[in-house]
């Protein structure tokens, strides 16, 4: 529910949980009141207070009014150069080569629905579900136009916000920094949540306090990166998973990002999420616009279990196009494990055939079908299929693999390209790579110029002959390497610090074409894993490959971290061989499978040497999977252990929203000797509800909630067991 007072120039966002404010002052100044708790019918504007503070000075019209300034105010969206010293938002280059930006209210429109952002991805949703509040700031100096967008969502506890720029002078103004939020608090004992890591161990938790000062997390490889998240949280000292106020911020975007924190000389605090202003540069000319990427709030007052909840709903209904709406995704098999590069079309065959008869009903081919592509130095950019490999193409083999009564999925790198092949020979200058400068190789491959139109449309017209070729009903989308040398052949020097932002549109668009043109095509994304686990490629592909990183109990700590915001619906999770190829480490194939089992689920193996009790397990594994396949998909999900801190053991449930079914999870550590008695303690049940486990003993909510469920003693290292309930 949004309010707006035009009398007063207040503005009241409201969800079922909580409540955001704004007014504009008597100078047109948009001040940030307050976000928290729910709080019905106040101006919370009293919490704004005034005070002359030492070198923090005053705008003009103050006159000697010492006490108002720029430098202490909580702002809506901060400026920059006129006297606020902290992080800004927006900063506005015109001819004269000065960079400032003050902005001021001049008014709003409220709009039923939700705001679409053009080439960008962003949540949707309609009249009955959405609203939208549109806030006009204006820099007149400048002839800049600033618009803030705030779509609400009440149920979700969702708010998101997008900014547009528009240059409403007569001369030409380059658009240096543009953040997508802002968000500042009139307290200082704040925790700053990030989730860090690094290519084959991503998004590990790590919280800290704020400190005084400038703490941030960003990326500057052109994708959201393995090494940083654009998901934070700024928190409660206090807070932990069921107690505490804490905000969640996430940016929908796949580029470069920066989210940072600041604890100011007054003990304030502001958060500012949005594209990095590293190599950015936007040319704005007269009447032109620029819009930033989306970012989404959720404030929760009951700790992070609420707050990661309240995402994964928000994500699965309002972000997520996903063509199995409503209906299972299928399980999958994919021979990357099995034989890397050394295959041919008998050897697949062979592999498909011995997932037959386990419930298994997708084989997925990944890299080295197509080119020259014997090893990762050679053929990527030349979509079409090898014929030594694969004689008669993919419409020789797919319908051999669906004999089998298996469903077919390819692997695709469309953004990359080898110096070995057709395409780099034939168009070299379609590469990121300055002038009078070696090109920097990553996994031996160059990167595309996806901000080049000619680019994205042979990329897409090769998929199109790829996908019309054969019943393909999946695409696995990689991307393997961080951009580099970021310089296109294609625009003029005042516009190469556009590149960066228009690569990632390019992508997008790309993606977006398929979708439209493919509607039943099941997409996920992958760069390496999870280099680009960011809600703007869920926008486009409903599932990402979570890691590179298969080993079962690295697993648990990269899924932990990923379930603070991302749903299990969309995290790539298999069964691979062992030893792990990343670890050496083996663990029993039932372990792998209840740690691959809260994500999207299936194997990367070669089934054929399985022996008769490993295909056993893989069978039940299967038909479990799927019995409960709603409920591991689109259930709560709650964390129940820490594996950063717990080292006897890593636990997590599934709860139906109905709150009449639970399946706990839960994979032990090393074992050592005289193991003690242990409980574990289950969340978001009915108390009052009477539970049957799968044993058949019956417990009461309250008693799984607040006396614990008891763990059983498990001999041997990294264990696991899945316990059943259903309400009575």
């Amino acid at each position: 529910m949004i309010a707006c007072d035009a009398q007063t120039n207040l503005f009241t966002i409201s969800t079922r949980r909580t409540t955001y404010q704004m007014k504009a002052d008597r100078h047109r100044v948009l001040l940030h009141t307050y976000y928290g708790p729910r709080v019905d019918g106040a101006d919370l504007s009293y919490l704004i207070r005034y005070a002359d503070r030492g070198f923090s000075p005053n705008p003009n019209e103050v006159g000697d009014e010492r006490d108002y300034s720029l430098d202490t105010l909580p702002q809506e969206y901060s400026t920059c150069g006129v006297g606020d010293f902290r992080l800004p938002c927006v900063e506005f280059e015109p001819p004269d080569g000065s960079r400032l930006a003050d902005l001021r209210y001049t008014g709003y429109e409220r709009r039923p629905g939700k705001y679409a952002l053009p080439g960008l991805p962003a949540f949707f949703g309609g009249a009955e579900e959405w609203e939208t509040l549109v806030i006009f700031l204006e820099d007149a100096a400048a002839g800049m136009l600033v618009e803030l967008y705030y779509g609400v969502q009440e149920d979700c506890d969702l708010i998101t916000r997008a900014v547009r720029v528009v240059n409403r002078g007569r001369e030409t103004v380059r658009l240096r920094r543009c953040a997508s939020l802002c968000l500042d608090f009139q307290r200082g004992d704040l925790d700053f949540i990030t989730f860090d890591g690094c290519h084959v161990m991503e998004r590990c938790l790590n919280r800290t306090p704020l400190r005084p000062g400038i703490q941030s997390v960003e990326s500057v490889r052109g994708t959201s990166s393995h090494h940083h998240n654009p998901f934070v949280i700024l928190c409660e000292p206090e807070a932990g998973e069921e107690w505490g106020l804490c905000y969640g911020a996430m940016l929908v975007y796949s580029g470069n990002f920066q989210a940072a924190a600041e604890r100011t000389q007054l003990e304030n605090n502001r958060l500012l999420l949005g594209i990095n202003p590293y190599h950015f540069c936007w040319t704005l000319e007269p009447g032109e616009s620029f819009t930033a990427p989306e970012a989404a709030l959720i404030c929760s007052p009951d700790g992070f279990a609420r707050m990661s909840c309240q995402f994964h709903r928000a994500l699965r209904r309002h972000l997520i196009r996903d063509p199995y709406q409503g209906e299972r995704r299928p399980v999958l098999i994919n021979n990357w494990e099995a034989t890397e590069f050394d295959f041919d079309a008998e050897k697949l065959v062979d592999i498909a055939r011995g997932a037959t008869g386990l419930g298994i009903e997708m084989f997925v081919m990944d890299d080295g079908w197509f080119g020259a592509r014997d090893t990762d130095r050679s053929g990527l950019g030349d979509w079409s299929v090898n014929q030594k490999k694969l004689p008669g193409g993919l419409e020789a083999l797919v319908p051999r693999i669906q004999a089998l009564g298996l469903q077919f999925g390819l692997w695709v790198e469309p953004e990359m390209v080898s110096e070995r092949s057709q395409l780099y020979q034939d168009h070299p200058d379609w590469t990121l790579g300055a002038p009078h400068r070696p090109q920097t190789r990553g996994r031996s491959q160059l990167v595309l110029d996806f901000s080049r139109p000619e680019v994205r449309a042979h990329i897409y017209q090769a998929l199109r002959r790829i996908l019309d070729s054969a019943d393909i009903a999946y695409l696995k989308w990689d991307m393997n390497r961080s951009l580099s040398d970021v310089w296109s052949a294609a625009a003029p020097a005042g516009r190469q610090g556009e590149i960066f932002h228009r690569y990632v549109l390019g992508v997008y668009e790309v993606l977006d074409r398929l979708r439209q043109d493919y509607p039943r095509l099941l997409i996920e994304g992958c760069s390496g894993g999870g280099g680009r686990f960011d809600a703007g490629m869920l926008y486009y592909t409903p599932q990402i490959w979570c890691s590179d990183n298969t080993d079962a109990v690295d697993r648990l700590r990269i899924q932990y971290g990923t379930s603070f915001c991302y749903p299990v619906s969309t995290v790539g999770a298999h069964v691979s061989a062992v030893p792990n190829a990343q670890t050496g480490r083996t663990t029993d194939m039932a372990t792998r499978g209840v740690a691959a089992m809260p994500g999207t689920f299936g194997y990367e193996m070669d089934l054929r040497w399985c022996t008769p009790e490993e295909r056993e397990t893989i069978r039940r594994q299967v038909a479990f999977f799927k019995e409960h396949y709603a409920l591991i998909q689109t259930g709560d999900y709650y964390r129940l252990s820490d594996p950063f801190r717990n080292g006897t053991y890593t636990a997590w449930a599934h709860v139906s929203q109905d709150r009449r079914e639970v399946l706990v999870c839960l994979v032990t550590g090393s074992t050592h000797a005289a193991q003690p008695f242990q409980t574990l303690r289950l969340r978001g049940l009915e108390g009052s509800a009477r539970y049957r486990a799968d044993s058949g003993q019956i417990f009461t909510g309250d008693a799984l909630m607040h006396a614990g469920c008891p763990i059983p003693l498990l001999p041997g290292d990294y264990q696991a067991v899945q316990i059943y309930f259903r309400a009575e």
